[in-house]
């Protein structure tokens, strides 16, 4: 019985990789408080579950089966945030916001690192025998 990376897992590593992704951002947004003209950015997690599924295909056992692919509309391309109080400048970072997000992902980055962290820890402990 093979051992698959991806499945065992479980999508913890891909959650990882979206989390930093997102706080690279989100850090940007923050360092470009001050830019003139400068539009916060962020890509949603909705989006890109959305275009994972997409290329999430159902496998056939029977020549009956229908192939059939999850579809969705939503991209996940990086979006435009919309301002609740856009500045003179025509910046629309919100600092508040941006903390508030970037801790926020901060914590979920940790959690999915937990998970992550556990997984490979159960993995040695099988394969060592303690």
């Amino acid at each position: 019985m093979a051992i698959s990376f991806a499945g065992a897992f479980a999508g913890h590593d891909k959650a990882l990789e979206f989390r930093s992704a997102r706080a690279a951002i989100l850090a940007n947004n923050i360092a470009n408080a001050d830019t003139p003209n400068y539009k916060a950015r962020d890509v949603s997690f909705d989006a890109a579950f959305s275009d994972e599924m997409k290329r999430l295909q159902l496998q056939g056992t029977n020549d009956r089966h229908f192939a059939h692919a999850a579809e969705s509309d939503v991209s996940g391309d990086l979006l435009y945030r919309n301002p609740e109080q856009p500045s003179l400048d025509g910046n629309t970072v919100d600092m508040q916001r941006e903390q508030a997000e970037y801790a926020q992902n901060s914590m979920q980055f940790d959690t999915s690192f937990m998970f992550l962290d556990r997984k490979i820890s159960g993995m040695r402990k099988a394969l060592t025998g303690n």
